[in-house]
């Protein structure tokens, strides 16, 4: 990842934003997620698709991933704006596109993005320099997550701690040990009644897909190499028991077959998200 004070971009979001444009390329439609604002943002020159995790094929599963939690996430901000809730807070935000692309539902909502100083800096810059800009919806909030507390800071950019909220956060748990999972799980469950709260998380390596458990393995030494290690993975269950234990009320898992059903079904083209990353959803 890059640096957490240095104005440059952040390789891990990048890879997410171009997954996001390829699904519109190289996957049929009817779209999961229609989302080339990441594109435009990351810049990443006219040879990206010859990038090696950019391979159409080898990347189905993940790239399926990805649409299929970004797209469960932000139908679940609308369904709660319906019901009246006006927050919405990402962690680790990286180029989420929300309220650029939904902007008539981002006005009736604030905003914000949690993220490292230096990738959100080159972020902001990065929407002036498109054309896009910052919306009065909008707060980006800068969070060093080794010595500074998100929740802390957030009354600072504008949040109403008494107002029910979304907390939405995504290709983060694993990089957490399972002590911060259940802070995170805590302060969440803190929020006003009729917040939620929904999370990926990656379930223990003998509950995915045996075809997938390769990939699962690729990809933890990667990590290992890049020096972001995978730290934590869940069994569903336990994950909804921690939950409940943090406070919720009520708390569910959302597994890939769930995603598959809903947003895949149909498809002539095999297309299907991974089932070595799942949701979990809890309310207040």
């Amino acid at each position: 990842m890059a640096d957490g004070t240095e104005a440059v971009a952040d390789p891990t979001a990048v890879r997410v934003a171009l997954w996001r444009a390829l699904h519109l390329l190289v996957d049929a439609p009817p779209h999961v997620l229609d989302d080339e604002v990441g594109l435009r943002l990351a810049d990443p020159g006219e040879g990206w698709r010859a990038r090696p995790d950019m391979d159409p094929r080898e990347t189905r599963l993940m790239r399926a991933s990805i649409v299929a939690r970004a797209r469960f996430v932000e139908d679940l901000v609308i369904e709660r704006a319906a019901r009246g809730v006006g927050q919405y807070v990402l962690l680790g935000a990286g180029l989420d596109s929300f309220a650029q692309r939904r902007p008539r539902i981002a006005a009736g909502l604030t905003v914000f993005e949690i993220d490292r100083p230096g990738p959100q800096a080159w972020k902001r810059r990065r929407l002036a320099e498109t054309g896009y800009g910052l919306p009065d919806s909008l707060r980006l909030v800068p969070v060093d997550f080794e010595t500074q507390s998100w929740w802390e800071l957030l009354p600072g950019a504008g949040f109403t701690a008494d107002r029910p909220a979304v907390v939405a956060s995504t290709g983060v748990t694993m990089y957490l040990t399972r002590e911060a999972v259940e802070a995170m799980l805590r302060q969440a469950a803190a929020l006003a009644p009729g917040s939620a709260l929904t999370t990926t998380f990656m379930p223990t390596l003998e509950r995915i897909e045996p075809e997938e458990r390769p990939l699962r393995r690729a990809m933890e030494q990667a990590a290992r190499s890049s020096g972001t290690p995978f730290i934590s993975f869940f069994v569903p269950e336990e994950l909804v028991t921690l939950a409940l234990r943090a406070g919720f009320g009520q708390a569910r898992h959302v597994s890939a077959a769930e995603l598959s059903e809903r947003y895949f079904a149909g498809r002539t083209d095999g297309l299907r998200p991974s089932s070595g990353e799942e949701l979990l959803v809890a309310t207040v």
